[in-house]
C-alpha cells in the first residue's frame, strides 16, 4: 500500500508539474519576460487551424504593405516574382510589378554585365546591396531577411502580429538608449525597428478598411505564406491521407471480423487414446 501511493503521489506531481509549465508557458506574463519578452497571445489566424488555409485577400493586400511599407529595410530572398503567379496575383500583374525593378545581369558576348527590367525569374530585390550597406542605413542593426521569419520566431504569426503591434511608450524606471524603441514583446524590451504601421499607412485597392491592425494582419499572413507556400498543399495532401487510411482500417477490422472468425473461434479438442503408455510395436493384447 504504502509503494502504490509512493507511485501514485510522484505520478499525480510529475503530471502537476507538467501541466504548470504548460501553462506559465502559454502566459503572457511570467517570470523571465524581460529576457524573452512577453508572450503574444493566441490570434484567429484562419491557416492556423487545422484544415483552415489562407486567405489569398489577404496574401495580396499583405504583399502591397510589404512592397511599400517593408521593403525599404527587410529583404525576401527566398520569394520570387514567379512564386506570387496564382496565390496573390495573374501572371501578367506579376510580370509587370517584375519589370518596374532594374536587374544586374550578364556578363555579355563582350564580358560586361548590364541592367535589364526585372522577369518572372527574378527573386524581390533587395534593399540594400551587402550586410554592411544594410547596417550603415540601420545605425549598426540589421533588418533580418523575411523569408522564413514565421518560422525563425517562437510564436510564429502571433509573435511578429504582436511586435508590429505592440509599440508603446516605455513604463517608469524603464531606460531606452538613443536610437532605440520600447516594445514589450521584443526580448530585452528595447527594439531598433521604429513603428512603421499606423491607420492609412496604405491605401488598398480593394477598399478593405486599412487600420494598423488590419494592415498587420495582411502583412503578417503573407510572411506566412512566405514562410510556408505548401501549407495549403499540405493540409489537403493530409486529408485525403486520413480519408484513405481510415478507410483502408476499416476494411482491415471488417476483414478480421467476418473471415478470420472461423478460425479464431475454433476449438481445438485434444482426446489420448485409452493405451497411452503402450507401445505400438507390442502386439499382444
Amino acid at each position: 500500500v504504502t509503494y502504490n501511493a509512493a507511485m501514485g503521489a510522484l505520478g499525480a506531481t510529475a503530471i502537476g508539474s507538467g501541466v504548470l509549465l504548460f501553462n506559465l508557458n502559454r502566459t503572457a506574463a511570467y517570470a523571465n519576460m524581460e529576457a524573452e519578452g512577453l508572450h503574444p497571445a493566441d490570434y484567429p489566424f484562419p491557416q492556423k487551424k487545422m484544415l483552415g488555409t489562407f486567405d489569398h485577400a489577404s496574401i495580396r493586400r499583405g504583399f502591397q504593405v510589404f512592397k511599400e511599407v517593408c521593403a525599404a529595410c527587410h529583404s525576401l530572398d527566398l520569394v520570387y516574382w514567379r512564386n506570387l503567379v496564382g496565390v496573390a496575383y495573374s501572371d501578367e500583374e506579376a510580370r509587370a510589378m517584375a519589370e518596374e525593378y532594374e536587374y544586374t545581369d550578364g556578363p555579355d558576348d563582350q564580358g560586361e554585365m548590364f541592367e535589364r527590367t526585372g522577369k518572372l525569374t527574378d527573386p524581390i530585390p533587395r534593399p540594400y546591396a551587402n550586410e554592411e550597406a544594410a547596417r550603415a542605413a540601420n545605425a549598426g542593426a540589421l533588418p533580418p531577411d523575411l523569408s522564413l521569419i514565421t518560422k525563425a520566431r517562437h510564436g510564429g504569426v502571433d509573435y511578429i502580429y504582436a511586435l508590429l503591434t505592440g509599440y508603446t511608450d516605455a513604463p517608469a524606471g524603464v531606460d531606452i538608449k538613443e536610437g532605440l524603441n520600447y516594445n514589450p514583446y521584443f526580448p530585452g524590451g528595447s527594439i531598433a525597428m521604429a513603428q512603421n504601421i499606423f491607420d492609412g499607412v496604405v491605401e488598398y485597392e480593394d477598399g478593405t478598411p486599412n487600420t494598423a491592425s488590419q494592415i498587420t494582419k495582411d502583412v503578417v499572413t503573407f510572411l506566412n505564406w512566405a514562410a510556408e507556400p505548401e501549407l495549403d498543399d499540405r493540409k489537403k495532401i493530409g486529408a485525403k491521407a486520413a480519408l484513405l487510411f481510415s478507410s483502408l482500417t476499416l476494411i482491415a477490422l471488417w476483414i478480421k471480423r467476418n473471415r478470420w472468425h472461423t478460425i479464431k473461434t475454433r476449438k481445438i479438442v485434444f482426446n489420448s487414446p485409452k493405451n497411452w503408455g503402450k507401445s505400438p510395436f507390442d502386439k499382444s493384447k
